[in-house]
């Protein structure tokens, strides 16, 4: 499992990088989109798939499963979703003043 997982965040990790290499705004921001959720599951990955009870002290288990993985990846999306829909607007309000989202156009000419 744990391969087909590794195998999954180097995809998402090839398409983002490849997405953030084109000339699209939109597409700068999916790619950075797929970059996070690969990290996602790649902090997931590395943790390791644990079989074990909720850590809870009431519960007389043997095997405990780790939380802190868990917490961690939580905390990374909600910090992905705040970064993500703030390039959302900010990419939304550079359509709506240039007109474009083709970054060759946004970039300018040497005379300006």
């Amino acid at each position: 499992m744990e391969i087909l997982m590794s195998i999954i965040v180097g995809i998402l990790f090839m398409v983002g990088t490849y997405m953030i290499l084109t000339k699209s705004l939109l597409r700068v921001v999916l790619g950075l989109i797929l970059l996070s959720h690969g990290a996602h599951l790649l902090l997931l990955t590395m943790a390791g798939l644990q079989r074990g009870t909720p850590p809870l002290l009431s519960l007389g288990s043997e095997a405990y499963a780790d939380p802190l993985p868990q917490a961690l990846i939580l905390t990374a999306i909600v910090i992905s979703f705040g970064v993500t829909s703030f390039l959302l607007v900010l990419a939304y309000r550079t359509y709506k003043e240039h007109k474009t989202d083709d970054l060759d156009q946004l970039r300018g000419s040497a005379d300006e």
